[in-house]
């Protein structure tokens, strides 16, 4: 039997200059007993040392080999195993892996892992059992002497090993060190040691576990994926939980935006929360539920857990803390909050987009990343406040105001700075300035002070230049991405009304998805109260360019039962409007003097302010595209 054992390149950070590996604790039995990789080659030589690992070249059989029993969190109940439970339809299996009956049998579960990784359908030329063990041989049982560096697309990133002994870990990286042999295009990949450390637990030997992880990254399926396999793809997934944790989370996103300095790196971690942070039962159940769903059942899990957290903590609690590390610590102690049965049950309650429209929004944040220069091939790249503390300046809200501002936009917007367009300050009190200089710009946020001190606004999805597509006609336009909100007295959101309520746009026949619409002219009326006093009515406009516009809350998209509840945003020569239905969340005059807020139908939003108000200050920011 070979000895081999890994080599650690000195680094000035010990105390003796070197690089130690990580061991697990004494007494842990969490199962997240974990090692770093640096970004220096790690290399694996033959070694006479004591701490060598056991490497057999030969297949292991038996499930189990890899495990350190001792350090397990508890001893799994053997189950008797139906003989047609892998012939159950998908619908039923998922029911099954939500519930936890593979949790009732190692066996089975090892059993199910296999065959539901074996049908996920992937690339033509996927790696097998086979090929692992003619590279294996070739890398790790020939040589009298031989150098292999650990892949580069794990360089920085921790690695669970999850109750794996020594002969575990050692399989762990002979699998990475293959993966990144066989596998060159990718480039960065975080969650791949916890998903082959999990797999090592449930497989024969290494080879399967080589041809299982394969099959994942090769996986082909459409609108889905299972593993990131590049910087650019991990961030626009980063960027799509932020988007849901900002949708389905809103009391913790708040709660995260007012004591983050930066909620994107908090977000960036959710990856880690599931795989790395998890203990041993929670992951592996988590790692049940995704070989059946994929991607997107992650972010539900992490939704939940953010949910938890935010029950669990207060303002008060996290002022001054790092937040990052508290959820870290949060998750690694979820036990101590929910049990993961009750944890897998809020998350299935939440409801999310189809798997095609997360994919779809993850496209879309992919294409802003590279339009701020990320690219497929390079590792990482520190991201910076969008919103600098130390520059941004506004006659209205303060640089912390516009912080949290900014942490409620599309994380594919959020990623650049804001730009001045409009002040009334500085260009006057004329609706024609206003769309001279917004035109051209999409999205804009909205910024209004009245004469009482109070401030609100709306975050506005399209170009202010989509009013002159109706002619002469004013109409409506607009996504479901816009939203109105006050700063002060109070921070709130008031989004479209399908984002909390997505039930109420179902079960509506086709035939009814295109309703009419009030003008928009007649809201902005002449009654002296404000209120409409015409019931013309006219076709909300298809939208609308392509590009970075949602691409999954176009109003198209929705079953729409209100006539009036995708009135998003409005423009004429008489003044604008934003929101409608029973009243404008928000109108203001030519002369960008006198506005109205009532309660409406799309937003189901309260006043945003004193109904009818004056303006002191009106400001329109754009977004900087660096």
């Amino acid at each position: 039997m070979l000895q081999v054992g890994l080599s650690l390149p000195r680094s000035p950070g010990g105390a003796d200059g070197g690089f130690p590996m990580a061991e697990p604790a004494e007494g842990d039995n969490t199962g997240t007993g974990q090692e770093v990789f640096s970004s220096s080659p790690v290399t694996i030589m033959i070694t006479s040392e004591a701490d060598t690992w056991d490497i057999d070249a030969a297949s292991c059989l038996g499930c189990g080999q890899f495990v350190d029993w001792d350090r397990m969190p508890d001893p799994e109940q053997q189950a008797h195993i139906p003989r047609d439970i892998l012939s159950k339809p998908p619908k039923e299996l998922k029911k099954l892996a939500r519930e936890g009956y593979w949790a009732a049998s190692r066996a089975l579960r090892a059993q199910v892992y296999h065959q539901l990784i074996q049908q996920v359908a992937c690339r033509l030329v996927t790696p097998d059992a086979l090929v692992y063990r003619d590279v294996a041989s070739r890398l790790f049982g020939m040589l009298s002497v031989s150098s292999h560096p650990l892949p580069e697309f794990l360089e920085g990133c921790s690695m669970p090993t999850y109750c794996l002994n020594l002969e575990g870990v050692t399989a762990l990286k002979k699998i990475l060190i293959c993966v990144g042999n066989l596998f060159p295009d990718i480039t960065y990949s975080p969650i791949l040691p916890s998903l082959v450390a999990l797999l090592l637990h449930y497989s024969e030997d290494e080879a399967q576990c080589f041809e299982n992880i394969s099959r994942l990254i090769a996986s082909n399926a459409p609108h889905t994926s299972y593993i990131d396999q590049s910087f650019l793809a991990h961030q626009a997934s980063c960027m799509t939980f932020g988007d849901l944790a900002n949708k389905h989370c809103p009391a913790a996103h708040k709660l995260i935006a007012s004591t983050s300095e930066n909620v994107f790196e908090v977000y960036s971690e959710w990856l880690s929360w599931l795989f790395h942070d998890l203990p041993f039962n929670y992951a592996i159940r988590v790692f049940d539920v995704y070989l059946l769903e994929g991607q997107k059942v992650l972010y539900r899990i992490a939704l939940a857990l953010l949910k938890q957290y935010r029950l669990s903590a207060t303002s008060a609690e996290l002022e001054g803390t790092d937040i990052k590390a508290d959820l870290q610590a949060f998750v690694q102690n979820i036990a101590e909050h929910v049990t993961v049965d009750k944890l897998l049950e809020r998350a299935f309650g939440i409801r999310l987009f189809s798997r095609k429209e997360i994919w779809l929004l993850q496209m879309a944040n992919r294409k802003a990343l590279m339009e701020r220069g990320i690219t497929m091939v390079q590792s990482r790249q520190s991201f910076h406040l969008a919103v600098d503390m130390q520059n941004f300046s506004s006659s209205i809200v303060t640089a912390q105001e516009m912080r949290i501002v900014w942490s409620w936009i599309p994380e594919r917007f959020s990623l650049f700075p804001p730009l001045l367009l409009f002040s009334t300050s500085e260009d006057g009190c004329s609706l024609q300035r206003f769309y001279t200089c917004c035109e051209g710009y999409e999205p804009t946020v909205l910024l209004i002070k009245t004469t009482e001190g109070e401030v609100c606004g709306a975050f506005l999805s399209s170009d202010w230049s989509e009013r002159k597509k109706n002619g002469a006609t004013s109409g409506f336009f607009g996504t479901g991405e816009c939203f109105v909100f006050t700063v002060h007295p109070e921070t709130e959101r008031y989004e479209w009304v399908f984002i909390k309520k997505p039930e109420l746009a179902k079960a509506v026949p086709r035939s009814r998805q295109r309703s009419p619409s009030p003008s928009p002219a007649s809201l902005l009326g002449s009654s002296p109260d404000g209120r409409s006093t015409s019931s013309n009515r006219l076709t909300v406009p298809m939208l609308q360019r392509k590009g970075r516009l949602s691409p999954f809350l176009a109003i198209r998209h929705f079953l729409l039962p209100s006539k009036t509840a995708s009135m998003f945003m409005s423009g004429s020569r008489e003044g604008i409007v934003i929101g409608g239905g029973g009243g404008q969340a928000l109108s203001l005059d030519a002369n960008l003097l006198w506005g109205r807020t009532e309660h409406c139908e799309t937003f189901d939003n309260p006043p945003l302010c004193q109904e009818n108000f004056k303006v002191q200050l009106l400001e329109v920011w754009g977004f900087q595209n660096a």
